[in-house]
C-alpha cells in the first residue's frame, strides 16, 4: 500500500486500540488554516460542515490540504443525506465524522453509504478519491477495511442507546457532544450538569467494554483541561478549533482596548 492508504489504516488501527489521540477542527474554508494546524501533530483534521459554511468544493481543498502534510482528514458531513456523504468520500476523505447518530437503524443506513459491497451499497465511481483513476484498484479493494466512522453521541436517546450504537464493527469510535446532550436532558448548555455528567461517563463506560475509542472536544485547550478529560476515560481529544482560537483571541484583543482607551 502507498503512504495515503498506509497513512488511513494506521488511524483505524490506534482508534481500536483505544490509543491517546489528539486531533484539530476547523471551521473556517481556506486550506491555509487547516496546513498550519497539520503542522502541529494531530492525528487527524475534523471539518465542520455541521455549523460552518464550508461547502462540499471547499471541503476538497481542506482534505487535500491536511493530506498534503501526512494527516488523515475525517470531514462531518451537515447531514446524514448521501447528497452529502457520497460527494466527501469522493473528494477523498479517510473516513466520516457523522453527527446526531440516535438509533441502531442510523448506524446501518451511514454503513451503507460509507462502505462499498458487500458491506455497504457506496457506488464505484472515479474521482480525487481514487487518484483520478490511477489508484481505482488499491482504493476500492483496501477502502472497506481502511476507513473510519465515528459517530457523535449528542442526545439523551443517543445514550440510552449506545450499547446498540456500538455493537457495528465498522465504527471505530465516538465523539461525545455535551451541548446537544444538555439539551435534550432539559438543561441546555450547562455542560457539567451532574446529568449530563452522567450521560458522558454511560458513554465512556460503554465505549470501553465494547473496545472502542471514545472523544470529546475541549474548548479550553490546556494542559490541565486535557489531562482531566483522559482521566475520564476518554480516549482522545479535539483541541479546540480555529474559530475558537480566533474567538478568544479577539476577547483578549477586546479586554486589551478596553483597558487602553
Amino acid at each position: 500500500m502507498n503512504d495515503v492508504f498506509l497513512r488511513r489504516s494506521t488511524l483505524k488501527e490506534k482508534l481500536k486500540r483505544r490509543e491517546r489521540l489528539f486531533a484539530g477542527w476547523v471551521s473556517y474554508a481556506h486550506p491555509s488554516i487547516t496546513e498550519t494546524f497539520a503542522r502541529a501533530g494531530f492525528d487527524f483534521i475534523a471539518i465542520d460542515m455541521e455549523h460552518a459554511t464550508i461547502s462540499l468544493e471547499q471541503a476538497q481543498r481542506i482534505i487535500a490540504a491536511s493530506q498534503s502534510e501526512g494527516v488523515p482528514c475525517l470531514p462531518r458531513p451537515v447531514s446524514h443525506s448521501n447528497d452529502w456523504i457520497k460527494p466527501l468520500l469522493e473528494s477523498g476523505a479517510d473516513g466520516l465524522m457523522v453527527q446526531m447518530v440516535n438509533t441502531a437503524e442510523e448506524v446501518e443506513a451511514l454503513i451503507g453509504y460509507l462502505k462499498y459491497p458487500p458491506i455497504g451499497r457506496r457506488s464505484y465511481g472515479v474521482n480525487r478519491a481514487q487518484a483520478y483513476g490511477f489508484d481505482f484498484d488499491k482504493y476500492i479493494q483496501n477502502w472497506n477495511e481502511t476507513s473510519t466512522f465515528i459517530i457523535q453521541v449528542e442526545s439523551i436517546q443517543a445514550v440510552e442507546n449506545v450499547e446498540e450504537l456500538l455493537a457495528f464493527d465498522e465504527v471505530e469510535g465516538v465523539m461525545i457532544g455535551p451541548y446537544d446532550i444538555s439539551g435534550s436532558l432539559g438543561v441546555p448548555g450547562q455542560t457539567t450538569h451532574p446529568l449530563v455528567i452522567e450521560a458522558s461517563r454511560k458513554v465512556i463506560e460503554a465505549c470501553e467494554r465494547f473496545g472502542k475509542s471514545c472523544g470529546t472536544q475541549v474548548a479550553d485547550a490546556t494542559t490541565e483541561n486535557v489531562k482531566a478529560l483522559f482521566a475520564l476515560g476518554y480516549t482522545y481529544a479535539i483541541l479546540g478549533s480555529d474559530l475558537f482560537v480566533l474567538w478568544k483571541w479577539a476577547e483578549q484583543m477586546q479586554c486589551l482596548i478596553k483597558s487602553l482607551r
